[in-house]
């Protein structure tokens, strides 16, 4: 999002055309007119009468001007013209700075939602006036929007590259391992756990690569390269409901483009092309 430059404190009179990211829970509020979707200005939302619980700033982007996300609430329901999609699936239709204005968004609405209540004394917070950050009046503890970092890699053997599917995943659909890191570990021992305990390998040479903000709900993703070093895969059963080496010319039905995943398979297979 070179574009994009992130601001806490807002213009003093928002143009009419500033670009509205309303959220009802995790849905985003699209404005779809002649087969087409967009998010809404400002005077496209003032025009039919909706309003939201509560606003945020973002910043602005030198092609789309200043950027608001707007709660919508739990009930809400889009009038005429307006509809209500999960964020995931606009990606393709909004294109690649929008959905990440709008994963920006959501996860900044969601955050101030959970941290309406101080969690040390319980007293109702209060925005912090030049930073992102919502500060109880009572006892001064500061919450700053949480992110939860974790590790994606691409495993390497000779000419093939393990992929898995995860319960959750569409009929078909396999990917690269993924998983939180936790507490006391770096990011290269994250990897070398997580891979053990999803397929029981393990794995060297491990490499940084990319990193790409991921609001599903609040994850930073992490991406590595690793090559195969030893063992027998042994899936986990739990999280993962198989995996296997593919070769380029063999492969599954793949994660979608905009995702890391797919950026570091795409990789792999420009290198044995």
């Amino acid at each position: 999002m070179e574009q994009f430059i992130p601001e806490v404190i807002p213009p003093t009179s928002p143009p009419t055309a500033a670009r509205c990211f309303a959220f009802c829970a995790d849905d985003l509020l699209v404005h779809a007119s002649s087969g087409q979707v967009d998010v809404p200005t400002r005077e496209l939302l003032a025009q039919a009468g909706i309003n939201g619980e509560c606003e945020f700033y973002l910043g602005s982007d030198r092609h789309y001007g200043p950027c608001f996300a707007v709660e919508l609430g739990a009930d809400y329901t889009p009038p005429d013209g307006f509809q209500l999609h999960g964020l995931r699936d606009l990606a393709s239709p909004l294109g690649d700075l929008l959905f990440a204005i709008g994963g920006r968004a959501v996860q900044i609405i969601n955050w101030a939602r959970t941290h309406r209540y101080c969690g040390r004394c319980g007293t109702e917070t209060q925005s912090a006036p030049t930073e992102r950050a919502q500060v109880c009046p009572t006892c001064g503890l500061t919450a700053f929007p949480r992110l939860s970092p974790a590790i994606i890699v691409r495993i390497r053997r000779g000419d093939q590259i393990l992929l898995a599917r995860n319960h959750r995943f569409p009929p078909g659909r396999f990917s690269i391992l993924a998983g939180f890191v936790e507490p006391g570990e770096t990011l290269e021992e994250a990897v070398v756990r997580e891979v053990r305990e999803e397929v029981g390998i393990r794995v060297r040479n491990i490499q940084y690569v990319s990193s790409q903000p991921w609001p599903f709900p609040n994850s930073l993703m992490l991406g590595f390269t690793a090559e195969y070093a030893e063992g027998e895969l042994d899936v986990d059963g739990d999280e993962l409901a198989e995996a296997h080496w593919f070769s380029p010319d063999d492969l599954p039905d793949l994660p979608p483009a905009i995702s890391i995943a797919r950026k570091l398979i795409d990789d792999f297979l420009k290198s044995v092309a």
